[in-house]
């Protein structure tokens, strides 16, 4: 495996364990198995670090449309974040509120959240959404407000049935009822 997407996945365990104070290039290179100094020679600075880990998880946040269509890759999506999937969530809503407090990975953030509602709008457009763009919108925040209830413990965990269905709801509610 080459060493970038190494040291980025090891990141992203680090900070689904330990948060964000936990990451130092030390705990990555422990974690990845790497000897001591191979992460500050790729990411010198915390900054640069920040920036590879989240890289690597808009990376893995890419998904492809499955063969059951729409609904059920919505749904799909949802239950990798929630399952094998569940670490890089939890990395990835530490880095969206550290992107609060800083400005250069607020833009990485904001760039990364473009691209992935883009791919929904483009999805949506394709099914006969005649918003797409508010579209992508609503159905993004209804997959993120999905994965972080169940995260942080507000909802339970809901069976890939439930999940499907709620996917049909929304995409009904925006007028893509044969998704």
């Amino acid at each position: 495996m080459e060493r970038l997407p190494m040291i980025g996945d090891a990141a992203i365990e680090v900070i689904a364990a330990e948060g964000l104070r936990g990451l130092t290039h030390r705990a990555v290179d422990r974690r990845a198995g790497l000897p001591l100094g191979s992460t500050s020679y790729y990411a010198r600075t915390r900054a640069a670090l920040l920036s590879l880990t989240f890289a690597r998880i808009l990376e893995l946040d890419q998904v492809a449309v499955s063969s059951g269509g729409l609904a059920e890759s919505i749904a799909g999506y949802v239950a990798e974040a929630l399952g094998p999937g569940r670490t890089r969530m939890l990395a990835r809503y530490e880095l969206a509120l550290e992107a609060t407090r800083r400005p250069e990975l607020r833009e990485q953030y904001d760039s990364g959240g473009a691209v992935i509602r883009g791919a929904a709008a483009e999805l949506l457009s394709a099914a006969g959404s005649p918003d797409p763009p508010r579209h992508a919108g609503l159905v993004v925040d209804w997959m993120e407000g999905t994965i972080f209830g169940v995260l942080v413990g507000a909802s339970g965990l809901p069976s890939r049935e439930a999940l499907v269905t709620g996917a049909r709801e929304i995409l009904t509610g925006i007028g893509i009822g044969s998704a």
